[in-house]
C-alpha cells in the first residue's frame, strides 16, 4: 500500500526534471556581439538526465525521512483508535476481574452458609466451572488484530455469564426453600419421641455398639430410650404415617414421612395409634412404649433418615433442650453399655 506523498515532494521531483536549464552565450569579435551557443541533443540529455536522478533522489529520502518520523492522517487514526480500543480492553479486564470477586463471594456464601441454613446440597464445584463444549468455538476470533486478548476476554465473559446462570438459579431454589421455610421447619423432627426433660430416659445413642444379644459390634442406627411400658410416645415433627404395625426386629413399628427427604422410625412399640395415611403433627401422640421385637426390655428405638440415609438423632432435639442439656444428652448417649436392641 502506498501512502500519499505531501506536495512538496512532488515539487522537488518535478523541479529536478524541468528546471529551467541555463542559457549560455560568446563574444563574436567580427560581429562585435554576444552569440548564443545551443547545447547538442547529447548534452541536453544528460543534463536532463543528471537532474531527473538528483530530484529522484531527493524524493525518495525525504519519502522514507517522512514515513519514519511522521504518521500519516490514516496512520494517526489507526493508531489512536488501536490506543482507545487497548484501553477499552484493560477497562473491562479490570470490570471482568471485580464481577468474578463478587460472584466468588456470592457463591461461597451460597455453599458455607445459605445452603447450610435449609440444609440442602451445595452445587458440585463440577457445575460451577463447568467450561463449553467444542474446540472451534473461538476459532473465528482468531483472525482478528490482537486475536490473543480478544479470545481470552470472550472466554472470561462466556464462563461468568454461565456462573451467573448457575448462580441465578441456586437463588431461585433458596428463594422457595425461604418461602417453604415455615412448612419445612414444622416438619423436620425437632423433638424427643418421648417425655425425657431430665434426660433419665436416654439409653443409648447413634454409632458402632456392642448387640446386647448378639455379642458383635454393630452399627446402631439410631437412639435407645428406657421407659416404662405404656408411656407415650410423640411424632417428632409433622408428617404423614407411611408404615404402622409389625417389622422384622423392630417389632410393632411406626414410620412417617415428614417431606423435605426426612423420615422416623419408632420401633418396639406395645400399641400403636395411628394408621397408614394418617397425618400428624408434632407433639401428637402416634403409640405406645413397649418391648416388641429384638429387644432386651421395655424401650423405644428411635431413627432419623434423611435422603434415605441413617442420620444422628441428638441433632435435632434443637427445639426441646437447650445447649447444656443437648450436651449432656450427647455424653449419656455415647455410653456402649446400654444398648438395648
Amino acid at each position: 500500500m502506498f501512502l500519499p506523498l505531501p506536495l512538496f515532494f512532488y515539487n522537488i521531483i518535478l523541479m529536478g526534471i524541468f528546471r529551467s536549464r541555463k542559457t549560455y552565450y560568446v563574444y563574436n569579435p567580427k560581429t562585435l556581439e554576444y552569440e548564443r551557443v545551443y547545447p547538442s541533443a547529447r548534452e541536453r540529455f544528460f543534463v536532463v538526465l543528471r537532474n531527473l536522478t538528483l530530484g529522484i533522489g531527493i524524493g525518495v529520502v525525504a519519502f522514507f525521512v517522512f514515513i519514519e518520523f511522521f504518521d500519516s492522517p490514516m496512520e494517526a487514526l489507526l493508531r489512536k483508535e488501536n490506543k482507545l480500543l487497548q484501553t477499552h480492553y484493560d477497562m473491562l479486564q479490570r470490570e471482568l476481574s471485580q464481577a468474578n470477586e463478587v460472584l466468588e463471594d456470592l457463591q461461597q456464601r451460597d455453599a458455607s452458609l445459605y445452603r447450610v441454613i435449609f440444609n440442602a446440597d451445595s452445587i458440585p464445584e463440577a457445575i460451577r466451572k463447568s467450561g463449553f463444549g467444542g474446540s472451534n468455538r473461538y476459532e473465528h476470533l482468531k483472525a482478528m488484530t490482537n486475536s490473543d486478548l480478544v479470545v481470552e476476554t470472550t472466554k472470561r465473559i462466556d464462563m461468568l455469564k454461565k456462573q451467573l446462570y448457575v448462580q441465578s438459579n441456586s437463588l431461585e431454589e433458596l428463594i422457595d426453600f425461604a418461602r417453604q421455610n415455615d412448612i419445612r421447619l414444622s416438619c423436620i423432627p425437632a423433638i424427643q419421641p418421648i417425655a425425657n426433660k431430665d434426660l433419665k430416659r436416654t439409653a443409648s445413642g447413634y454409632g458402632t455398639r456392642i448387640h446386647p444379644i448378639y455379642h458383635i459390634r454393630k452399627f446402631h442406627s439410631g437412639m435407645d430410650f428406657a421407659a416404662d411400658v405404656g408411656t407415650e410416645i410423640y411424632a417428632t415433627g409433622n408428617g404423614k404415617v407411611v408404615f404402622a404395625g409389625r417389622k422384622q426386629n423392630y417389632g410393632n413399628c411406626i414410620i412417617i414421612d415428614h417431606g423435605f427427604d426426612y423420615e422416623t422410625l419408632y420401633g418396639h412399640c406395645n400399641k400403636l395409634k395411628v394408621h397408614v395415611g394418617q397425618k400428624v403433627v408434632r407433639g401428637e401422640v402416634i403409640g405406645f412404649v413397649g418391648n416388641t421385637g429384638v429387644s432386651t426390655g421395655p424401650h423405644l428405638h428411635y431413627e432419623v433418615l434423611y435422603k434415605g440415609r441413617h442420620d444422628n438423632p441428638a441433632k435435632y432435639y434443637f427445639q426441646d433442650l437447650n445447649p447444656t442439656e443437648y450436651e449432656a444428652l450427647l455424653q449419656i448417649a455415647e455410653n456402649h453399655g446400654l444398648v438395648m436392641d
